[in-house]
């Protein structure tokens, strides 16, 4: 307890940590806009300010918080019939990338989640969508690329998202939709890292100062759902997601 408190204490007075305020902020928005951009947005930075092995088991443990807060109100709206197993193919697959994060070289690690997030973003801008079938096959496929990517780096949405939003349905059901998976898959994602002693004393100190800032800002971020248009979201997001990448490559 004295390790947590004596962190608690030391992390305002650095620059990183108001860093991660600002980011932690943005990032609750943006989930609570779209019903993803937690993982996306703050991997590429807290692998940055805190090492990969500081900052992934963070994120985790924020995005289980978050992913709680928000589905009840997810589940009824979204396509279970997809999600659930997608969801269950990523269930399985997060501790192999969690071996991964276990035991990559930080540094590479952090550079490859920077590049992973430029792509998303350049994918996002661009006109490619999946307009195909969703079969079960590839609904486990797209769900084993989305665990292995939570576990490695703390974030799945790239290939669920891009694969999702192909569909003909709502915005309001892709996002209950992206809920209900991100809730699927945050339990699994922190016992790796829980059993290999990651989440200690400065990692929940982080969490305890951050958290509430997430907790703040994803209620803003539903707000502006029902008020801002859908077009506005992806303008905003392509921009965020070049930053947050090329912060995790530049520095």
């Amino acid at each position: 307890m004295t390790e947590f408190f004596a962190a608690v204490m030391e992390l305002p007075g650095t620059w990183q940590f108001w860093v991660a305020v600002g980011a932690t902020a943005v990032a609750g928005m943006m989930r609570g806009y779209s019903g993803f951009g937690t993982a996306i947005l703050l991997s590429p930075v807290y692998s940055t300010l805190f090492g990969t092995l500081g900052g992934v088991p963070a994120i985790l443990l924020m995005e289980l918080i978050v992913s709680m807060q928000l589905l009840p109100k997810a589940i009824g709206e979204a396509d279970r019939r997809t999600i659930l197993p997608l969801g269950a193919a990523a269930v399985v697959a997060t501790p192999f990338g969690a071996w991964v994060l276990l035991n990559a070289d930080g540094e590479i690690l952090r550079r490859a989640i920077g590049v992973c997030v430029l792509l998303f973003g350049a994918l996002l801008m661009s006109s490619w969508r999946y307009h195909g079938s969703r079969p079960l096959l590839l609904n486990l496929s797209v769900g084993v690329t989305s665990g292995l990517l939570k576990g490695a780096t703390g974030m799945s949405g790239p290939p669920v998202i891009l694969y999702l939003l192909s569909g003909p349905e709502a915005a309001r059901q892709h996002r209950a939709s992206l809920i209900l998976f991100f809730s699927m898959i945050s339990v699994i994602s922190i016992a790796a890292p829980l059993w290999a002693g990651l989440m200690g004393p400065v990692l929940l100190a982080k969490v305890a100062l951050l958290l509430p800032v997430l907790a703040i800002s994803v209620p803003v971020g539903v707000r502006l759902f029902h008020i801002l248009p859908i077009v506005w979201y992806r303008r905003c997001a392509q921009l965020l997601l070049a930053l947050a990448g090329g912060f995790a490559l530049l520095f």
